[in-house]
């Protein structure tokens, strides 16, 4: 699978070190959808604190993509759900490390989660 970064330079606003416009896959032969994933535990616990979650969700992530044959290196886009614009720092800072600071399309949109103890949820597209 071949991944190409497309990120005009004129004609819209820039992207940031951390983040393309697009990504083009080509040669994939499958795809992964992942849901929205919350920092909780193996029993269902979420993390304490919004720096606990972030592990978590990063884990578990990992996890889902391991059980399909993935790794992180597999991700294509990512949408982020956070409880507060203020947690929006953190996440960032969470995916640079968990994508080994590769830049991948990304989204962060500001919403209330289903239960109030989380604090993020992330979703994922990966190829392989």
């Amino acid at each position: 699978m071949e991944s190409i970064s497309h990120n005009p330079r004129s004609g819209i606003y820039p992207a940031s070190d951390d983040y393309v416009h697009a990504i083009e896959v080509r040669g994939a032969s499958r795809m992964l959808f992942i849901a929205g994933t919350m920092g909780l535990d193996a029993s269902g616990k979420p993390g304490a604190t919004l720096a606990e979650q972030l592990d978590l969700i990063w884990h578990n992530i990992r996890t889902i993509l391991a059980s399909a044959g993935m790794t992180v290196d597999n991700i294509v886009r990512l949408t982020s759900y956070l409880r507060d614009p203020a947690y929006a720092e953190a996440n960032a800072a969470a995916r640079v490390a968990a994508l080994g600071g590769r830049a991948v399309p990304t989204t962060a949109v500001v919403a209330q989660t289903l239960d109030s103890a989380w604090l993020v949820e992330i979703e994922a597209i990966a190829a392989a």
